[in-house]
């Protein structure tokens, strides 16, 4: 039967109290802003100039929708819209306090834009020209009264600001929430989640990558940001943070963004005029320094010394070369100043060591350092915005947003060149906008060794330029988007469907739900992964366990699952729970360093406070190099520094849970797995599995029983199956020279079988690892390779297992079939040894969490009965489709059933 929608059973029903759990998921209905005409909106500034109609246009769409993002062009007045917006929505709140969301008394209302440090001229001289009070603040005893307060993203970062007095907020330069691990992200997102209207301001809201902007509608409150990937992006499950749109879901991705956001290139864009508008000619000149090449030359990933240093592309290799570099590079921007001695120049730069070589060589620079106070830095740039000063030197991660400084300079020189591209397009827009009367002349200046990093820094602009294009053709087709919410939600209830054949049953329906339809004692052994908390969502809907604030609402929603799954396993019978412990990176906890969420710890209490008795943890360990590629959390470089910082390899777990049985006497399960094919009385009579007194003489009917065999179950596998994982110390290893005759790519599986062959010395595998990366430097071979660790120790103990092969899911016939492929694939080996081990032929097998279809499939093909529940529909089809793939194959005859010969 297949894909047969049960007649009365259309939606899910799940218990009273797991619906109201699911309802609290739901946010509040988003806030929706006031009513506004554009005569409302001023048409002149105070000092007689308009309010371009563009701006108006954007002011009073804002005002209505009430969230709205403000994606427009350096130079389109930004800022002056943002202080309109406010001062509108104030003066609306003030008429009509009744209306306000956020219960304070009768305190008036108040906005707070927040700024980067450096902007604060800025937004004075705009706030008088459109005639509303300012008041900077950087702690909240300066609040007095209501009105538009700024203040710097610092002030609010370290809680210096109470955001709770504000009706209104705007984030100026809001591509600081451009990344979901910053420290910002992370606390401004619950931080202004009670500000009723809320806004956000940038040139830049995605330089590179269009994920960036789900970030926006997170602070925004129109969508969280795990609902918007779940819905947009499709992961990759082999490497950690990427992820691209899917190619069927563009067009519904940016008319969504349309709904909330405006993405202004130039006013026409709008239908308005572009007089005034002309963006400068943007001239740029890259200048490659000669060095040292033999300087510092090292030697290469194989131990072999090099006679010249390489070309530097990560992050380490190209902080050496900016330190080798930088006489050279410091002497070319003063060849370059020298060479234009009316123009005035920004010089951007890195770190200090470049600050003060440039103080050393050019007279009457003026520089800005991190220890500067805020009201010199202030003074220092309108210095040079006003034309008083010649030279500045600025760092663009402190001064790229939101200075304007382009009215008597239009010439920039980079001494440096790095892979942060945020910043340096920001920088560059300092000088080139709207506004600026000249040709903007760029210079960048970089070693010769960093030819990689200028070619990934120009990559990385043409992808910028053509988001851009895209933003700028979006807003030319659709117009100023919705004034309604936009209109994509989560689901809640499920369209239960159910797909069945020879041996297997899978169903799309939310697992509380149908493990609760399921009949007491109807299953034989559970296996499963289930969701590692909040980690991942893979369905759009509020029963997506993966929908939780953090790990105490995930396991609340457990809380509906686990006794429902003990009560459909039968007594004595396992439930083997694939999990593993999580890493928290410092920039979301603010701890500063990596630290581990103890995850299977969390499962084992919970399945225990439900009355499961815990049995074992097994260890499948993972590759450490290649977790590191992922996450950088075990960097070698790092370790060097500070070994403080270094923790170890995340191995995952499979956490055994087993129902009590009925008779808690008797230590074995109401249906025991049995492995006996032999019984043998005390008088000498034996009985093998296929006689027909063979359970009444195992049952000891006929005599007591002397001894059990099995044909199945050796002495040896049991060894193995019962022991902990203990290695003695001895001196047997395979030596440097045996493994030299070997490729890479055979040393993984030479060396774990020689440590499962011979005596284990952990400090003859650190000698043996540091030979085989510095070895004679005439082996073409190589070394240690940096993308997976060559020479694991392997297990002999069968609760740890090192020999599972991490690439064997059923992600590979996902890739090869174009579709897409799971976030957690589990792995085929660890699902075969477990329902080998604890399941007998015949029995049923059952995955609550059923992704594509892994567990019931390989119950099928190992002769068991299997059946799972999926809230995916895209992975329910899946599962069918490989489910209906094994009973097939199971289906062909072999050639004595061709024959008519029994086998």
């Amino acid at each position: 039967m297949i894909d047969v929608l049960l007649p009365g059973d259309t939606i899910a029903t799940v218990p009273p109290a797991y619906q109201d759990f699911l309802e609290a998921k739901r946010p509040p209905a988003p806030v929706l802003g006031w009513p506004c005409d554009l005569d409302e909106v001023p048409t002149h500034l105070t000092d007689g100039r308009e309010v371009k109609p563009h701006q108006r246009a954007i002011i009073a769409w804002a005002v209505r929708g009430g969230r709205r993002a403000l994606f427009e062009k350096f130079g389109l007045g930004k800022s002056i819209q943002q202080l309109l917006i406010a001062d509108i929505i104030l003066n609306k709140i003030n008429r009509k306090p009744i209306a306000r969301l956020a219960a304070r008394g009768v305190e008036p209302a108040r906005a707070l834009i927040v700024a980067p440090l450096g902007v604060r001229r800025e937004f004075r001289r705009d706030a008088r020209l459109a005639g509303v009070g300012l008041t900077i603040i950087r702690e909240t005893a300066e609040i007095a009264g209501g009105g538009i307060y700024l203040t710097h993203y610092e002030a609010v970062r370290e809680g210096k600001i109470d955001v709770d007095r504000f009706d209104v907020v705007s984030l100026d330069e809001a591509s600081v929430l451009r990344s979901f691990g910053s420290k910002t992200y992370q606390t401004f997102l619950p931080l202004f989640e009670g500000v009723s209207y809320r806004f956000v301001a940038t040139a830049t809201p995605s330089p590179n990558r269009f994920k960036e902007l789900i970030h926006y509608a997170g602070f925004l409150g129109i969508m969280d940001t795990g609902h918007a990937l779940t819905r947009f992006f499709q992961r990759n499950s082999e490497k950690a943070n990427d992820l691209t749109l899917y190619p069927h879901k563009e067009a519904e991705f940016w008319a969504w963004l349309n709904d909330w956001a405006v993405f202004l290139q130039t006013p026409s864009d709008l239908g308005f005029s572009d007089d005034g508008y002309a963006l400068p000619e943007l001239v740029t000149r890259w200048h490659a320094v000669q060095v040292d090449l033999r300087a510092e030359a090292g030697s290469d990933d194989r131990g072999q010394g090099l006679l010249l240093r390489d070309a530097a592309l990560g992050v380490t290799q190209a902080a050496r070369e900016k330190r080798l570099s930088l006489t050279e590079r410091v002497a070319k921007a003063a060849e370059i100043v020298a060479a234009s001695p009316d123009d005035h120049f920004v010089i951007w730069h890195d770190i200090e060591a470049e600050r003060e070589a440039l103080e050393r060589v050019l007279p009457g620079i003026v520089t800005i350092s991190g220890a500067t106070d805020l009201d010199t830095r202030e003074e220092r740039i309108a210095a040079f915005a006003d034309g008083h000063t010649r030279l500045i030197g600025l760092k663009p991660v402190m001064f790229g947003s939101g200075t304007n400084i382009q009215r008597h300079c239009h010439r920039a020189i980079y001494v440096g060149v790095g892979f942060k591209f945020n910043d340096l397009i920001q920088s560059v827009h300092r000088l080139q906008r709207f506004g600026q009367q000249r040709p903007v002349e760029i210079d960048f200046i970089h070693a010769e060794t960093e030819t990689e990093v200028v070619r990934e820094l120009k990559a990385k602009w043409a992808r910028h330029d053509e988001l851009t294009a895209t933003m700028s053709a979006l807003i030319r087709e659709r117009g100023l988007g919705s004034l309604d919410a936009p209109a994509i939600h989560r689901t809640m209830g499920v369209e239960r469907r159910e797909a069945s054949g020879k041996g297997w049953r899978v169903v799309h329906n939310d697992c509380v739900d149908e493990v609760g339809r399921m009949p007491a004692a109807s299953v034989d052994l559970v296996v499963t992964s289930i969701p590692f908390g909040n980690q991942y969502e893979y369905t759009p809907s509020f029963h997506d366990f993966g929908h939780s604030d953090d790990s105490a609402h995930f396991f609340a929603q457990m809380d509906f699952l686990t006794p429902s799954l003990m009560r459909v396993v039968k007594p004595g019978r396992l439930a083997c729970v694939h999990v593993k412990d999580r890493i928290q990176f410092g920039a979301v906890t603010g701890e500063g360093v990596p630290t581990i969420e103890p995850f299977s710890d969390l499962t084992v209490a919970h399945f225990r406070a439900h009355g499961w008795q815990f049995m074992s943890r097994i260890t499948v360990t993972t590759d450490v190099v290649r977790e590191n590629n992922q996450t950088y959390r075990l960097s070698y470089s790092e370790m060097l520094k500070d070994g403080t910082k270094m923790g170890a390899g995340m191995p995952e777990y499979v956490l055994v849970f087993r129902r009590p049985q009925t008779d808690r006497s008797r230590g074995y399960a109401d249906t025991p797995v049995s492995h006996v094919t032999g019984v043998t009385l005390r008088d000498g009579r034996r009985f093998d599995e296929h006689d027909i007194d063979f359970e009444d003489a195992l049952a000891g009917d006929f005599g007591p029983v002397d001894k059990l065999t099995s044909e199945t179950y050796s002495l040896a596998r049991w060894q193995v199956d019962a022991h902990a994982f203990w290695r003695s110390s001895g001196r047997t290893l395979l030596t440097a020279d045996e493994l030299a005759q070997l490729p890479t790519g055979q040393l993984p599986k030479a060396f774990a079988a020689a440590t499962c062959s011979s005596i284990y010395d952990f400090g003859e595998h650190i000698r043996l690892g540091e030979a085989v990366a510095a070895r004679d430097g005439n082996d073409p071979r190589g070394s240690l390779p940096k993308t997976f660790m060559a020479l694991a120790p392997a297990s002999i103990c069968d609760d740890v297992w090192t020999d599972v092969t991490r690439m064997r899911t059923l992600n590979g016939e996902q890739s090869l079939g174009g579709r897409e492929k799971h976030v957690c694939p589990l792995q085929i080996d660890i699902v075969d040894r477990l329902i080998e081990r604890y399941s007998m032929p015949g029995e049923e097998v059952f995955d609550p969490f059923a992704g594509i279809g892994t567990v019931p499939v390989r119950a099928l093909k190992l002769g068991r009965r299997g059946s799972g529940s999926e809230l995916n529909g895209d992975y329910w089809r899946d599962a069918v489709r490989y489910c209906q793939a094994a009973e097939a194959e199971l289906e062909i005859p072999d050639l004595f059933d061709l024959l008519g010969v029994a086998a």
